[in-house]
């Protein structure tokens, strides 16, 4: 007699069935994601602490030119220059003049809006540990209206750039121009530098100010151009102060 035995479907353990779907994926892998690579997400602090390692490498670099223009300018002065119609050497180092009242309000303004980035950063900063919270469905932190410390800091870095100008001008009106005598020339040069290197943090701060208003980036990504400009901004301005007290010195 014959026995009918039942068809079993054997699975292979390797297979994945419809309902299974796949294992969860853990994230921290360090592949630069949080919560795992599924999401998308960016992980700002480790972005931040690159964005901050490549600030202090350009800080250095920026750093060792103004040493070595420090360098140039006190071994120049100490030389002397030769007259070939007398055939004997002069010192040809004129004293530096400057609108100490002029340099004064410069200073002021500029160490103002050092206070003023600084707060822009603690406030950026707030926000974007506030993100997560607010992200919450049914969790409102109500309506925050705060300073707008960035664009103050835009205001008075162009006010200090302003009183560049207003500076070089009353130094041309007294006749210390550029090609006057070599103090002349490395006064111009710092002052110039100097405004450059300013003028750079100014744009990143237009780019975080427009990132945030028009291309409503996450303000984990704000914080990060926020953060560095923030310690740029604050090494500009004691490279600023030593600049002046270099100058007092060796006038």
């Amino acid at each position: 007699m014959s026995t009918l035995a039942p068809n079993l479907a054997i699975k292979d353990p390797r297979s994945r069935d419809a309902g299974g779907g796949s294992p969860p994926s853990c994230g921290g892998g360090g592949n630069g994601n949080e919560g795992g690579a599924s999401n998308g997400s960016f992980n700002y602090g480790e972005r931040l602490r690159r964005a901050r390692l490549g600030l202090v490498l350009g800080l250095t670099a920026v750093m060792m030119l103004f040493v070595g223009f420090t360098s140039a300018l006190l071994v120049r002065k100490g030389l002397p220059s030769f007259d070939a119609q007398t055939n004997t050497y002069s010192r040809d180092w004129t004293t530096i003049r400057l609108p100490y009242t002029l340099l004064l309000v410069n200073t002021f303004i500029l160490l103002l809006s050092s206070g003023t980035m600084e707060f822009a950063r603690r406030a950026i900063t707030r926000q974007a540990a506030l993100a997560p919270v607010k992200s919450i469905p049914g969790v409102s932190l109500g309506e925050e209206r705060g300073f707008p410390w960035l664009g103050t800091t835009v205001v008075l870095g162009l006010g200090f750039l302003a009183g560049q100008l207003l500076l070089w001008q009353t130094l041309r009106a007294h006749d210390f121009f550029v090609y006057t005598s070599p103090s002349s020339s490395f006064t111009y040069l710092l002052f110039a530098t100097h405004a450059i290197h300013l003028a750079g943090g100014i744009i990143a701060l237009m780019y975080a100010a427009v990132s945030s208003w028009l291309m409503h980036k996450p303000v984990e990504a704000q914080r990060i151009v926020v953060d560095v400009t923030a310690w740029y901004w604050h090494f500009m301005a004691l490279l600023w102060i030593y600049i002046v007290v270099l100058l007092m010195l060796v006038r």
